[in-house]
């Protein structure tokens, strides 16, 4: 297990996902117990999720319905801050302008955490591999370092006043289960997560099945984490990026 990254909540959290509902699934729980401690959490979606659904109704519409959606889930666990870059749903990669944007998005919150989905391809369940995840936690590691903290690096956000920034830790979800080395307790936010994964209304054929599901899924990493029967948890893979045993460049 690595050392707790902050003593309580981190002031400024900065989560990125591929789709609409993707951070409720893997990360909702433990955004609640931030933001009810006071922690100011922003979410940046890198696609608008067009190509999810059921319904062959309406298909212009879809990417408008899930931003809604995704905004509404947000509110449910106390994050007002979304933005979406718009990128086409299924087709993500870890391109210059797509690093680009997230390296802005990193300068203009400053958090001491950013969160993403994990870049590895997950075969326990290949689901949490979808080729959209790992675009985004490819874009977002290789922004992370060195893009976000060096100063010649788009250059033209550092003239505009977008300084060159350390990130202090990266938190995944989403990861292959031997990566996993932190498991946060979210035992009594259980009503909170399945709230906002059930906000996400037009991906959940059986919506019953999903909340069933989810919470075992919470119970079974509470057990893999070690803690005491019937507690839940989120599982996450953090890694040091700056922080008191890390040296930069190396």
């Amino acid at each position: 297990m690595v050392p707790e990254p902050l003593p309580g909540a981190p002031d400024r959290v900065l989560v990125f996902a591929a789709h609409p509902d993707d951070i409720d699934f893997g990360a909702a729980a433990t955004i609640a117990g931030w933001t009810a401690a006071g922690a100011s959490v922003s979410y940046c979606i890198l696609t608008d999720g067009d190509a999810g659904g059921f319904s062959d109704e309406d298909r212009s519409g879809v990417a408008k319905l899930r931003r809604d959606e995704q905004r509404a889930a947000a509110a449910i666990v106390g994050v007002t801050d979304v933005t979406f870059l718009g990128e086409p749903d299924g087709y993500l990669a870890p391109s210059d302008n797509v690093i680009r944007q997230i390296v802005r998005r990193m300068r203009e919150v400053r958090p001491q955490i950013v969160v993403s989905m994990h870049p590895e391809r997950s075969w326990d369940r290949i689901q949490k591999s979808h080729p959209d995840h790992l675009a985004c936690g490819e874009a977002v590691t290789r922004a992370i370092y060195p893009a976000v903290e060096n100063p010649f690096a788009y250059p033209e956000l550092e003239a505009a006043g977008l300084l060159s920034y350390r990130v202090p830790w990266l938190w995944f979800y989403g990861a292959p289960a031997h990566q996993e080395n932190r498991f946060v307790d979210v035992t009594g936010s259980e009503d909170l997560k399945v709230a906002a994964i059930t906000a996400h209304a037009s991906q959940h054929p059986d919506v019953d099945r999903m909340q069933s599901m989810v919470r075992q899924f919470l119970q079974e990493n509470g057990r893999r984490g070690g803690l005491a029967e019937g507690r839940s948890a989120e599982a996450f893979h953090v890694v040091g990026v700056n922080t008191d045993t890390t040296i930069a460049g190396f």
